[in-house]
């Protein structure tokens, strides 16, 4: 067995709410254990700018143009990491070898090879004298690969060392759904993509008609009526963006101007049918099980909070796919993110792969992320 090494990693999503920390230990392979999880809720006033500079970056030339925006809110969401980074160091008791940084993911496109996280991984390090692995992503798309998703290797380790039996998918819904489907105990067999919305349809709906973030269990969307005329033109205009892209999705990727006609309700209804209907056939697509052959498909993320989504995917899937929340399984749902770039950061740093041709679409197995070293 190789040294075991303790790594915290900091994961914040594309609903922009807060950040996810994790602590576990790891030798980078095999061995795994979870030893504290924690989320820290982002000040309104960092929220209010991340959704603000979010909504005037729509092209690559966006990033030249508010870059001392982007400078300044980088340098503010860095500094937010390291106080609640203090905060969980002070309360463990072990020494850690390592930080995984995934930063604030503002821009993403696969197709153009850009992506943008905000988080200074060199000011981290200075802050809190560890070494932080941060920038995941570009090695990958340098090497023909869409820079995500990056947690099927992750969810590999979950499904093994919970002896979960195979074939078995994972699906996150997060502000973007994504799918793993692990068909056997070998990595070069891992396949994953991004499906599409998860969240972030809904969540933008329910900004811009109230002053909630989300539908807190998809209450609200419960209460209204889907137009299924809209709904039909959405999942048409979908089909049209998917066939243009590869296999990445960023949250720019959609808007909501096919339901800005329709009431609070009847709106996230819709949205809720859209993003069911969008999942369920991924999900059905990109299986080939015969119908006498039973599979699971275990949900992390937010999303799996929203009963009215999880209920509407459901109905939409044949009875020989069992949908169970990934919980049930001794997995708390909301850290697989903060504990994969943990997990990622340690393979990172013994320059192992974390991303593979059927995860990424990147040539061959590629390693990733940025060492920062500096104290």
């Amino acid at each position: 067995m190789g040294k075991i090494y303790t790594s915290l990693g900091l994961m914040s999503g594309t609903s922009m709410d807060g950040v996810d920390v994790s602590i576990i230990k790891s030798d980078g392979k095999q061995e795994f254990e979870t030893i504290l999880d924690k989320y820290f809720e982002y000040d309104d006033e960092i929220y209010q700018e991340l959704i603000n500079i979010r909504s005037k970056i729509t092209s690559i030339d966006d990033l030249d143009i508010h870059s001392k925006l982007i400078k300044k809110l980088e340098r503010k969401i860095t500094l937010f990491h390291a106080t609640i980074s203090k905060e969980v160091l002070g309360s463990c008791p072990l020494d850690i070898d390592l930080i995984g940084f995934h930063g604030q993911t503002i821009f993403h496109k696969a197709t153009q090879k850009v992506t943008r996280q905000l988080g200074d991984g060199n000011l981290l390090s200075s802050l809190l004298k560890k070494k932080v692995i941060y920038n995941f992503r570009e090695n990958d798309m340098v090497n023909e690969g869409q820079g995500a998703p990056l947690a099927p290797i992750f969810h590999y380790l979950l499904v093994n060392q919970n002896n979960i039996n195979l074939p078995v998918c994972i699906l996150n819904i997060g502000g973007i759904t994504n799918i793993t489907i692990i068909p056997t105990n070998k990595t070069t067999d891992l396949k994953s993509y991004d499906v599409g919305p998860g969240n972030c349809l809904i969540d933008e709906w329910i900004r811009k008609n109230t002053k909630k973030k989300y539908d807190t269990g998809g209450k609200l969307a419960k209460l209204g009526k889907t137009d299924e005329i809209i709904l039909k033109q959405g999942i048409e205009n979908f089909k049209n963006i998917k066939n243009k892209k590869d296999l990445s999705f960023d949250v720019k990727d959609f808007d909501l101007n096919f339901v800005s006609q329709l009431s609070l309700k009847d709106g996230l209804a819709t949205l809720v049918n859209f993003t069911a209907t969008i999942i369920s056939e991924a999900i059905i697509n990109s299986i080939s099980i015969k119908k006498d052959k039973k599979l699971s498909i275990l949900i992390c993320g937010g999303g799996r909070k929203n009963s009215t989504l999880i209920n509407n995917i459901k109905k939409k899937l044949p009875n020989n796919i069992k949908l169970d929340l990934i919980d049930d399984y001794n997995i708390n749902g909301d850290y697989v993110e903060s504990q994969a770039f943990a997990y990622l950061a340690i393979r990172s740093y013994l320059k192992l792969p974390i991303s593979f041709p059927l995860t990424t679409n990147v040539n061959v197995p590629c390693t990733g992320g940025v060492l920062a070293q500096n104290y």
